[in-house]
C-alpha cells in the first residue's frame, strides 16, 4: 500500500522513517538470502509541538530533525519510506471483475472511490491493493482501497526533501505494522496462526490499538495517552527540565521513591489504558477476546510492564522485537536496539518496503 507513486522502474534501498509526537526514527535494513541485517538506526527527539496527535506543525523542524538523525545513523541511502497515521486514511475492501488489465481497473476504482470519500479526488492521494479473489465468487477480486487528503501526503514529502532525502513510498502506519508484524509471529503461540492479536502501541501522546485477525489488520483506534505523562511527572516531582527528565527516565539516577511512587502508579495507568482500550474493541466488534497481547512503543521497554498487564487483563503478553533474528552491522549496538526495537515497529515495517 503506497499513497504515492513514483514511477521508477528498479526499487532502490530505502530508509523506514517514522515521525511520532516527539521523535524521528530511522532504519536502514539490508537482505542476504531470506536473512535481514540492520544496517543502521537512529533516533532524534523532534522539538516540542513540532507534531501534535500525529500531525505535522512545524515541517522546517521535522526537515532538520530528519537532517540530523540522517546524519546520525550514518545511512548511505537516499530514499525513503514514511507513513500517515492510520486516522488520516479512509480504506475501504470492494469487489472488482478479476478480468479487468491493470489500467480498467484503476479507472473503476477511482469511479468506485469516488462513492466512499468525502472529498473531491483531485484533494486525494489514493491507492489500491488487490488482496485476492472473493471468497463466494471467483469472477471477481477484493481490493482494499486506501485515500488520504493530499496535505496529510504533502506535508511529510516536503519534510522528508528538507531532510535531504527523497520520499518513495507514503505508507499507512497500521499497515507498516501489520508488515513488521510478519516478523515476529515465530515469537508468538502457535506462531499467530488463527489468533487474535492486539498490538498496542504506547508511544509518546497517542496509545494505539491495532488488532490483527490472520495477520491481517481488523481495527485500529488511537487514544491520547503515552510515555510524555510519565516524564512530565519526572520533571515536576524533581523540578528537573523535560529533556533532564526524559534523559532520567532512560538511563536512571533518580531518587529511591521513584520506582513506587511515580514509575508504579504510571505502570497501573498504563495497564487501565491497554484494558479500556480492549473493551472498546469487544463493544464494537463480535469478538470477545484477543489470544495475545504484544507490546509496542517506547513505554513497553519499561521493566515489568508486559507482567503487569498480563496480570490485569489475564491474556499472555510479550514485548514486540522484529529484530530478534536479524544480523546486525558492526556499527549496530545489540543492546540499544534491544531497548528501543518495541518502538521501532513503524519503522521496520516502512524499511521492509525496499524488499516488496
Amino acid at each position: 500500500m503506497s499513497l504515492l507513486r513514483l514511477l521508477k522502474p528498479k526499487k532502490p534501498s530505502m530508509l523506514g522513517l517514522d515521525v511520532s509526537s516527539t521523535a524521528v526514527k530511522l532504519l536502514e535494513l539490508s537482505k542476504v538470502g531470506s536473512q535481514y541485517r540492520v544496517e543502521c538506526y537512529a533516533v532524534e527527539p523532534l522539538p516540542a509541538n513540532s507534531v501534535v496527535e500525529k500531525n505535522i506543525t512545524d515541517v522546517e523542524a521535522v526537515g532538520e530533525a530528519i537532517r540530523r538523525v540522517t546524519k546520525r545513523s550514518g545511512a548511505r541511502a537516499k530514499f525513503a519510506a514514511a507513513a500517515v497515521p492510520g486516522s488520516a486514511v479512509i480504506t475501504k475492501v470492494i469487489t472488482v471483475l478479476a478480468s479487468l488489465t491493470e489500467e480498467e481497473m484503476s479507472s473503476q476504482i477511482e469511479v468506485e472511490a469516488d462513492q466512499y470519500i468525502p472529498y473531491s479526488l483531485d484533494e486525494v492521494n489514493l491507492d489500491f491493493q488487490v488482496l485476492g479473489p472473493t471468497e463466494d465468487n471467483p469472477e471477481t477480486v477484493d481490493v482494499l482501497l486506501a485515500a488520504s487528503r493530499s496535505e496529510n501526503v504533502d506535508v511529510r514529502v516536503a519534510a522528508i526533501e528538507l531532510g535531504g532525502l527523497s520520499p518513495k513510498v507514503i505508507d499507512v502506519e497500521p499497515y507498516a505494522l501489520e508488515t513488521a508484524y510478519s516478523l515476529i509471529t515465530h515469537q508468538l503461540p502457535d506462531e499467530g496462526h488463527e489468533k487474535t492479536i492486539a498490538i498496542i502501541d504506547v508511544g509518546a501522546t497517542m496509545t494505539t490499538l491495532n488488532i490483527l485477525s490472520g495477520g491481517k489488520i481488523i481495527y485500529t483506534r488511537d487514544q491520547i495517552f503515552g510515555g510524555k505523562q510519565l516524564t512530565e511527572e519526572i520533571q515536576r516531582r524533581y523540578g528537573l527540565s523535560y529533556e533532564e527528565a526524559g534523559m532520567a527516565k532512560r538511563q536512571g539516577g533518580l531518587p529511591d521513591n521513584y520506582v513506587p511512587e511515580v514509575l508504579e502508579p504510571f505502570k497501573e495507568a498504563t495497564a487501565q489504558q491497554v484494558s479500556r482500550s480492549l473493551q472498546l474493541f469487544f463493544s464494537s466488534s463480535e469478538y470477545n477476546s484477543v489470544d495475545h497481547v504484544l507490546m509496542a512503543g517506547g513505554s513497553a521497554s519499561i521493566p515489568g510492564m508486559d507482567d503487569l498487564i498480563e496480570e490485569k487483563i489475564g491474556t499472555s503478553t510479550s514485548i514486540a522485537n522484529p529484530f530478534a533474528n536479524m544480523s546486525l552491522a558492526s556499527r549496530v549496538k545489540a543492546q540499544a536496539l534491544s531497548n528501543d526495537a518495541p518502538a521501532l515497529m513503524i519503522a521496520c515495517g516502512l524499511a521492509l518496503r525496499s524488499f516488496d
